[in-house]
């Protein structure tokens, strides 16, 4: 699931990962993320620092707060360094926008393969 209000990083991210055999499903702010994310039960979460109705951080403490996805890896991606506050609101892996679509791929496969 990737969590980004900005529609053409959606969508040249959807597309890549499609390439890469990924089902994706976007959405573009933290409460619909929330509320997806209970239909969909994503594998992974691909989340952005700013969103429209907030933080992502916000998003990834309150999806950890749900037994279901305590374990389920979370990227958070920003174009400022943001790691600490990632890492601190429970986000597995931080990258630094603009980052290379395939590193992505990469680090989602060994987030999953680690479960």
């Amino acid at each position: 699931m990737i969590v980004d209000d900005d529609r053409l990083t959606v969508s040249l991210l959807k597309t890549l990962l499609e390439l890469d055999d990924f089902e994706v499903v976007s959405v573009p702010d933290g409460k619909s993320a929330f509320t997806k994310a209970q239909d969909e039960k994503p594998d992974a979460f691909l989340v952005d620092f700013h969103l429209s109705d907030g933080a992502g951080t916000d998003f990834i403490s309150k999806i950890r707060e749900v037994k279901e996805f305590s374990k389920t890896p979370i990227v958070m991606a920003s174009g400022l360094n943001r790691e600490q506050e990632a890492r601190a609101a429970g986000a597995d892996k931080f990258m630094i926008k603009p980052f290379d679509p395939g590193d992505l791929v990469v680090i989602l496969n060994k987030l999953l393969d680690a479960q």
